[in-house]
Parts: structure tokens; C-alpha cells; sequence
């Protein structure tokens, strides 16, 4: 549980700082949904230790807590009758994925062409 308040903070705290730089105005750390407060109590309850040995730091950190259940199937997967979200590319989706757009203009009409150029020696 400490470990995931942990990488929230951080996750907060790079918010805050990309939006910092983003924009001109500073931010209010007061008007973020966070109590300060209570994150640094926190953060200094928690069982961390750590060991140094040459170049070699380790950090261990001890994490209480119960996961998040994860549903796979909710109630509004219709599996046995339902419509399938989406499937795989179709080979028209493939070949605009991969060919640049420069690349994709339609190939020449060869039969046309050959037509075109019988009739300009038919009429010579």
C-alpha cells in the first residue's frame, strides 16, 4: 500500500512539474486533490532500509496492504451473444499502417494506357 502512495506521489508530482513547464503560471500545491500532510507521515512510517556495498545500493521496501480486486468480466460483457469490440486489422487498415502516405496513390491503369496509345498509332 505504501509502495502504490509512493509511485502516486511521484506520478503527481511529474504532473505538477510538466505542467509547470507548460505553462506560465505556477501551480498551487494547496488546490491539488493531496494531503501533504498525511503523505509525509506516510512516507516516514514506512519500513524502508537501505544498504550500501561499493556501487551497488540496494533498497527494500516493505509493502501491507490487500490488492485491488481485478474483474475481468463485468456484468456489461455480453459474452455468449455480443458483439466483438474489435478484431484484427483488416488487410486494407494493415496496408495504410505501414505504406506512407506519399506511397499509397492508386496503382496506374496499365489497360488504359496501352488503349490510349493504339489508338494515337491507329491514327498515324
Amino acid at each position: 500500500m505504501h509502495l502504490i502512495r509512493v509511485v502516486l506521489i511521484g506520478l503527481v508530482v511529474l504532473g505538477a512539474a510538466n505542467a509547470a513547464s507548460a505553462q506560465q503560471t505556477p501551480v498551487d500545491v494547496k488546490r491539488l486533490p493531496i494531503d501533504l500532510t498525511r503523505v509525509t507521515t506516510q512516507l516516514r512510517q514506512s519500513a524502508a532500509t537501505e544498504s550500501h556495498n561499493a556501487l551497488h545500493i540496494r533498497y527494500t521496501v516493505d509493502v501491507y496492504g490487500q490488492a485491488p480486486r481485478i474483474e475481468l468480466f463485468t456484468k456489461q460483457d455480453n459474452l455468449t451473444s455480443g458483439p466483438v469490440p474489435y478484431g484484427a486489422p483488416t488487410h486494407r487498415e494493415f496496408i495504410e499502417h505501414v505504406t506512407p502516405m506519399e506511397y499509397r496513390a492508386p496503382g496506374a491503369n496499365i489497360a488504359a494506357l496501352l488503349a490510349w496509345l493504339t489508338q494515337k498509332a491507329a491514327k498515324k
